[in-house]
């Protein structure tokens, strides 16, 4: 029998199984992939991810793996353009975008050397239960050539890693709230040859496009636009595409003079919700328990967080520090109100709604001050809390009482980030 079985080997379940194995839990981690393995993804570690990554020992994997490091950012919307660095935070000053092919391989046989059992390509067929409790799983090892046994495996807790479309969130009926409509789709692939100093991100009329560099020479080019307009995109993604690269400054004569490295990938699963993580036996974690748009490139990074968080919930637990529900449920709390300011900004910029007044000054006024400007990047990387930074205090403190009382009075006209809505738009752009 084992302490904890975890069901999915991306960052989320991972890391958890690591950290556990570490602290001497007997700990098996299944996964249906075998690695390396690629999944749709926007690449980024942002800096609180990084710091983890530094705290856990495995920074210099990723960094060995030729991972660019990203300092420089250039920001422009609204015809203003910000350029400036990320705060540091926790020991790191720089995010990473590693391949997927190559980030997930790092964690997966980091478990596997703290102690954790792994098995790849097994695939998880049940949620076993007793009187409502989790006891354990059933699955079989996929094998193309030979017929697999079906095998039992139990556990004093199954933790469910395996994304949005969980098998055990489905199976233990986990609840889900604080939902919001899928609103975005996104599209990406990759360029080599591409001159680029760091990351790059444009906003404007209904789309935001961001730029890094990853593994091997490459770099990254990912579009966001409302949903509604995938079939549309889809129609001549290659062209579209490049329409809207040529909205982004000069990025899209950069991309001309390079070459394009990779198909393109692009999906509408894109949902926004909580679920509740924990229950008698079970637990979630990663996108199994919160899924969030990715356009603000959150998803690594707060599946590292709530995989310590969730982690240190079962340590507490199983070492009757506290019960284990009051732990787990300690887990929710922490993890909600960690996660809440950063989902509200981001389901917010995926409505793509037009921007407020004060919001269009701030950066304008952004543009001749360098702390803030650094500032603000720490918003989008998610080491400056949001709610700080967008208090009207601070707000006034950047733009400056006549300005933001002009604001109020409706007396400053500005462009708008984004105009209103036309599905046509993109056939024109």
């Amino acid at each position: 029998m084992y302490d904890v079985v975890i069901v999915g080997a991306r960052p989320a379940g991972s890391s958890t199984a690591m950290l556990l194995a570490r602290k001497d839990f007997k700990v098996l981690l299944l996964e249906r992939a075998t690695f390396p393995s690629d999944t749709l993804s926007t690449h980024q570690v942002q800096l609180p991810g990084v710091a983890r990554l530094k705290r856990w020992g495995l920074l210099d994997r990723v960094i060995a793996s030729g991972a660019p490091a990203t300092r420089h950012v250039r920001f422009d919307a609204a015809g203003s353009v910000l350029e400036g660095h990320y705060p540091a935070f926790g020991g790191v000053d720089a995010l990473y975008s590693p391949r997927r092919t190559i980030l997930d391989t790092i964690l997966v046989d980091a478990a596997r050397e703290a102690g954790a059992e792994v098995r790849e390509g097994f695939v998880v067929e049940e949620v076993l239960t007793d009187d409502g409790h989790v006891t354990g799983i059933r699955g079989r090892l996929r094998d193309r050539k030979k017929s697999s046994t079906t095998v039992t495996e139990a556990a004093r807790l199954v933790v469910g890693a395996d994304g949005k479309r969980s098998l055990v969130a489905d199976a233990v009926r986990a609840q889900t709230y604080n939902q919001r409509p899928v609103q975005s789709m996104a599209f990406y692939t990759y360029w080599e040859g591409v001159p680029i100093e760091g990351n790059e991100m444009y906003v404007g009329d209904r789309y935001l496009i961001f730029v890094c560099p990853t593994n091997d020479g490459l770099v990254i080019t990912y579009i966001t636009r409302p949903v509604e307009e995938f079939r549309l995109f889809r129609s001549d993604i290659e062209s579209n595409f490049l329409k809207m690269l040529d909205l982004a400054g000069d990025l899209g004569e950069r991309l001309r003079g390079a070459q394009r490295a990779g198909r393109f990938r692009g999906t509408t699963d894109l949902p926004n919700f909580f679920r509740k993580p924990y229950g008698p036996g079970w637990a979630l974690v990663g996108d199994a328990g919160l899924v969030m748009d990715p356009i603000t490139g959150q998803g690594i990074g707060h599946a590292l967080r709530d995989a310590e968080l969730l982690a240190d919930a079962i340590c507490a637990g199983f070492d009757g520090q506290q019960p284990l529900e009051a732990a787990l449920a300690g887990y929710e709390q922490k993890r909600n109100q960690e996660a809440l300011p950063m989902y509200e900004f981001t389901t917010n910029l995926a409505s793509y709604r037009p921007p407020k007044a004060e919001e269009q000054v701030l950066f304008a006024s952004l543009v001749d001050n360098q702390p803030q400007t650094d500032q603000f990047l720490g918003v989008l990387t998610g080491v400056v809390p949001i709610r700080e930074y967008f208090a009207p205090g601070n707000q006034l403190k950047i733009i400056g009482v006549r300005a933001m009382a002009k604001v109020m009075l409706n007396k400053v006209r500005v462009p708008h980030l984004r105009a209103a809505p036309h599905r046509e738009r993109l056939a024109q752009a």
